[in-house]
């Protein structure tokens, strides 16, 4: 009990000293908030394997890591040149630049986008749009009762800032860039706040990448609105330096009529986890939650999910899969909620995954609960490894048994990655996955 006073109260001294620094440049409802969620981190206590949502995802090394948290940029050499490997062709002129989870002004480039569109920090955001984050920004993300959610709340501060006018067709993809670059243990917690107005439609990239291979933790929080007949397609990729910690929680909420599409792939961290909640609010709205992750070596990865449907005539589909390698541990527990009076839902579910190693080992638990008649629901988990039928049958066409290993391992992961509208995500996540598992598709 000491130790884990200790841990945390290096997290909330962290905190106080960043609140001082801020007071004077934030609105007094943002200076609030930050005093509400900090209020709410120290009544709080980390989750532990003790709690049923944490139950095979033991933080504590996290915990013990004496972090440190930057209060100013520090660019630490880089260049538009040296992040170019990290961005993406269709979004080099819609892109903004975090490091270590501040803004840096340098790199980022929104000149490409249309008017009606606004991609800023929270601090630089116009003063008309100022009550539009204040409605928004800390209501979805429940950091009454979620002590990491409570801990980035209550250092908000610098994040990004999306919103998408009424009506408006974004076609170029918007890209929230967050590279880690510290080679000393630096704790960041980037922020992210979507709107997307009624019949407004928009693609978001964002993700996670490290310059280096050091210690650090990232503790993201991201809000997503999708107004009345909206349209947001969501790209989340987690390549996070193998070393590295990784909680994300992603908060989204949905209108009448609204799509909201989903990929969430987690590559890197010695321990990540990803939280996925999205509130089906009213009817007609379709959700579609795709998910990746790859984890080798010692790696640990946590994918929990959650969709809420509280109204009629609403659809939802999920599909998540996994490929394990080494020592890789994963955990994939996906709820579904169909709500009292939430007829003519349809909702599907499956979890799938490839175990590569012996040792490799995954906990699956999609969960359903029903409360209205008159639903289509279904939810399901598969474990296995390669089929030997499979490996005999390329290996009698005169395919080498790594490059058969290698077809099949792709042909999975191929099932997800081919749902990606963007050619240069798809491209670069189909380069990562084989690198990753040390598998080439070329003929030698």
């Amino acid at each position: 009990m000491a130790q884990a006073a200790k841990e945390k109260e290096n997290h909330f001294s962290a905190y106080k000293l960043f609140a001082q620094t801020r007071e004077a440049k934030d609105p007094a409802w943002l200076v609030n908030l930050r005093q509400r969620a900090g209020e709410s981190f120290e009544e709080l206590d980390f989750p532990t394997t003790r709690n049923e949502a944490w139950k095979y995802t033991n933080v504590a090394p996290i915990l013990k890591t004496p972090f440190r948290q930057l209060l100013d940029v520090e660019l630490d050499g880089l260049t538009a040149e040296s992040i170019a490997p990290f961005t993406f062709a269709e979004s080099r002129q819609s892109q903004l630049v975090f490091v270590n989870g501040l803004f840096a002004r340098e790199l980022s480039n929104v000149t490409g986008l249309p008017s009606g569109v606004t991609v800023s920090n929270l601090a630089d955001v116009p003063a008309g749009l100022s009550k539009t984050v204040s409605d928004h920004l800390g209501v979805y993300a429940n950091y009454r009762n979620q002590s990491f959610t409570a801990l980035n709340t209550a250092n908000v501060g610098d994040g990004a800032f999306v919103y998408i006018a009424k009506g408006n067709a974004v076609e170029t993809p918007i890209h929230l860039l967050f590279i880690s670059t510290s080679t000393e243990a630096t704790v960041s917690h980037p922020r992210v706040l979507v709107v997307a107005e009624e019949a407004s439609i928009a693609t978001l990239i964002e993700s996670y990448v490290t310059s280096g291979e050091g210690i650090y933790f990232n503790n993201a929080v991201t809000e997503a609105v999708v107004g009345q007949n909206a349209v947001l397609n969501h790209y989340r990729l987690q390549e996070e330096s193998e070393r590295a910690f990784h909680v994300g929680t992603t908060e989204v909420h949905q209108e009448r009529g609204s799509n909201y599409t989903s990929y969430a792939i987690s590559l890197g961290g010695e321990i990540a986890r990803h939280n996925l909640n999205v509130a089906v609010s009213d009817e007609h709205i379709e959700t579609t939650i795709d998910g990746l992750y790859v984890v080798t070596g010692n790696q640990h990865t946590d994918s929990h999910t959650v969709i809420d449907h509280q109204k009629p005539h609403s659809a939802s589909h999920q599909l998540y899969k996994g490929i394990l390698d080494g020592r890789g541990r994963a955990v994939f527990n996906g709820k579904v909620f169909v709500r009292e009076g939430a007829l003519l839902t349809d909702a599907r579910q499956l979890n799938k995954n490839l175990l590569l190693s012996p040792e490799a080992h995954v906990d699956t638990k999609p969960e359903l609960e029903i409360f209205a008649d008159d639903v289509k629901c279904s939810h399901g988990a598969t474990v296995g490894q390669l089929e030997g039928d499979e490996l005999f049958y390329l290996a009698s066409r005169g395919i080498p048994q790594e490059r058969a290993q290698a077809l099949l391992t792709f042909g999975f992961a191929e099932d997800v990655i081919r749902r990606i509208k963007l050619k240069s995500v798809r491209e670069r996540l189909d380069k990562i996955v084989l690198d990753k598992l040390h598998q080439s598709l070329e003929v030698n």
